[in-house]
């Protein structure tokens, strides 16, 4: 995989992962601050991966698709 597409890989992950992780906190942060931080931990990651993997990265995608179609 060429340096470009990496980086491509990254910003669409990045875009994906960083709303989800401020909005689960922004709702259930008070709650979650209550657990241990392994316990904290492995709740966001069972949320949010297959979150990102299933429908965020793929929303990203369909969304710069949408952006760079030539008219």
């Amino acid at each position: 995989m060429k340096t470009r597409m990496k980086l491509m890989a990254s910003l669409k992950i990045w875009l994906a992962i960083y709303p989800s992780i401020t909005l689960l906190l922004f709702l259930f942060g008070k709650a979650l601050n209550t657990l241990p931080i392994y316990q904290r931990a492995f709740i966001l990651t069972v949320v949010l991966v297959p979150f990102i993997v299933f429908i965020g990265v793929p929303l990203v995608d369909f969304i710069i698709r949408q952006f760079s179609v030539k008219r």
